[in-house]
């Protein structure tokens, strides 16, 4: 009998990590577990206020070993023998300070409980301005180091993090030998790395937020980061030269996470990469198709032949990277810094009385009160999805910028704010959702109208993760908002079934991810269609977000240039 093969793909998300074990023949999950980073969920090192979101080690460490150990028990004894490699994605930006041996500061003692010490998540944007400064002084060279991160540097990427970082903790800088990307930690942990630079650093994360391009021999020059800032200096040295696509075996499971896990130090560890990079290829993405990973931010991702797209720069957009999708392939990514979190941010508005006063109530006691507030809240998104679908509008109807975490593309600025105008007596919950959808999918189509603008064209649309499995009504929005139909993948899990068809390719099951996906790909069991007799209202409501758009940009700025002349 012809043994069968099994792998693991490891999904980093914002909230939680998931891990599935896949049979490697077809893609066919055997075995999944969650586990939500409860040190996070209790709002631990973070300020929402000044947009500061750290994640502890620990959080990831832990579930990363309690999701692998509960699948192998799901699956049983006969898998287990058969798990052949495991790959990982991750969240990103999202780095941290470490050590020489590579172990983040926020492991060792003096450090557990310093923000600073540990993960910078993606939607950290303490680091504003840093970019700005990293923005200005890339002017100053013959050599546009930006040309291929879109010409803008972002608050939520690998630099700007680290020199906040180092400006803001004398001492975390003094500790802090090197920065290390959340995917790229992970494959040297299972594989007992001792040192960090021996560490291998993927593609992705290299090309998309820290600079590193073949063009310039890897990253940028040493005294681009010391004329920057003098607290850059050596760091460069201490980084990479090398890195490596996701296909690639970062080595195999150490003795000590062999033993952790029950299985064999055989297994090989896939180089890492970012979770809407994997999501892509679990999504069975296509060229000129942009697959769009839609949680509580979105991440667009876009692939096209090297040859078909040489010498073309996407302006706004947050990179272009050979090999960073697909091996052979340029992948080019863009996103909304909030789109599901857009949705959540007016659920807690709605539900800010249920939180603070039923629970004061006379009426009920404790116990029903927890239960009523979760029964509503739960109920939220899709009754108000519900409502809002029945709701008749015009042009001239309420009408939303969605930027309430900053714009990440086109063009990033974290600056930026959200607005809802157009209010009136009449305006209630249903319309204003409504709004607020409409806005993440005119942002969505900015997106398209950049690649179409700058000789990159979008032919496709497919739809991945929570909200387009999950939401019919903003799906149906989308295809109407785009005048495209958008696809949506059967697997609920594309990121981490990306992670086992990496791994499957990493072990050499398969000779390159396009046959692992062919193989392991679930399909597609959904298609939106656009509405035909609602184009014409959504390009002209379209308009009115662009100029309400620039309304809120040119205020921005003129609240800068007042705040720095103040200063």
């Amino acid at each position: 009998m012809k043994k069968e093969n099994y792998v693991i793909g490891v999904d980093y998300g914002t909230d939680s990590v998931r891990s599935i074990i896949a049979n490697a023949a077809n893609g066919q999950e055997v075995a999944s577990a969650v586990f939500y980073y409860p040190r996070w969920k209790d709002g631990l090192y973070c300020d929402p206020g000044v947009n500061q979101f750290r994640q502890h080690p620990l959080d990831y460490l832990e579930g990363l070993e309690q999701t692998i150990t509960r699948c192998l028990v799901q699956a049983g004894p006969s898998v287990t023998a058969n798990i052949r490699a495991i790959s990982i994605d991750t969240t990103g930006s999202t780095p941290v300070a470490v050590d020489e041996t590579g172990t983040p500061l926020a492991l060792l003692p003096r450090f557990e409980k310093n923000p600073n010490a540990m993960f910078v998540l993606w939607k950290d944007h303490t680091s504003v301005p840093e970019a700005a400064e990293i923005n200005a002084h890339a002017e100053k060279y013959d050599v546009n180091y930006l040309q291929y991160v879109g010409g803008i540097y972002s608050s939520e990427w690998f630099w700007a993090k680290l020199l906040h970082i180092l400006r803001e903790d004398s001492e975390v800088r003094g500790a802090c030998h090197s920065w290390v990307e959340h995917c790229d930690w992970i494959p040297f942990v299972l594989t007992g790395g001792k040192a960090v630079s021996a560490m291998k650093r993927g593609v992705c994360a290299a090309g998309h937020k820290a600079l590193w391009a073949a063009e310039f021999g890897g990253l940028p020059p040493e005294q681009f980061f010391t004329d920057l800032d003098p607290l850059l200096t050596g760091f460069t040295k201490r980084l990479f030269t090398k890195t490596y696509t996701a296909d690639q075996a970062a080595g195999t499971l150490s003795k000590e996470w062999a033993e952790k896990l029950g299985l064999s130090t055989d297994v090989i560890i896939g180089v890492g990469a970012f979770d809407a990079h994997m999501g892509a290829v679990g999504g069975q993405i296509e060229p000129y198709h942009l697959s769009k990973v839609m949680g509580t931010s979105t991440c667009d991702m876009l692939v096209a032949p090297l040859n078909e797209v040489e010498g073309k720069l996407v302006k706004g957009i947050c990179g272009q990277v050979p090999g960073s999708v697909i091996p052979g392939m340029m992948g080019l990514e863009a996103g909304q810094s909030a789109f599901g979190d857009a949705y959540a941010w007016f659920k807690q508005v709605l539900t800010w009385p249920l939180q603070h006063v039923l629970g004061q109530s006379s009426l009920v006691n404790s116990e029903t009160a927890k239960a009523l507030i979760q029964e509503t809240a739960d109920k939220l998104i899709p009754e108000l999805s519900k409502q809002a679908a029945s709701i008749v509008i015009d042009e001239h109807s309420e009408l939303a910028v969605d930027w309430f975490n900053g714009r990440r593309t086109p063009d990033a600025s974290q600056e930026l704010k959200g607005a809802i105008t157009g209010l009136n007596l009449g305006s209630d919950a249903p319309r204003i959702f409504r709004a607020i959808v409409e806005a993440t999918c005119f942002g969505a189509k900015a997106i398209v109208d950049r690649f179409n603008d700058e000789g990159v064209p979008v032919k496709g649309l497919i739809g991945l993760g929570g909200v387009a499995k999950k939401s019919p009504f903003i799906m149906q929005m989308m295809a109407d908002v785009m005048n495209m139909p958008i696809r949506i993948h059967k697997s609920e899990q594309t990121c981490a079934l990306g992670a086992a068809m990496f791994a499957a390719t990493a072990a050499g099951i398969y000779n390159k991810v396009e046959d692992a996906m062919n193989a392991m790909g679930q399909g597609f069991d959904a298609t939106y269609y656009p509405d035909k007799s609602k184009v014409a209202l959504y390009q002209a409501r379209y308009k009115k977000y662009h100029n309400l758009g620039g309304f809120v940009e040119n205020t921005v700025k003129v609240k800068s240039k007042e705040s720095a002349l103040s200063n």
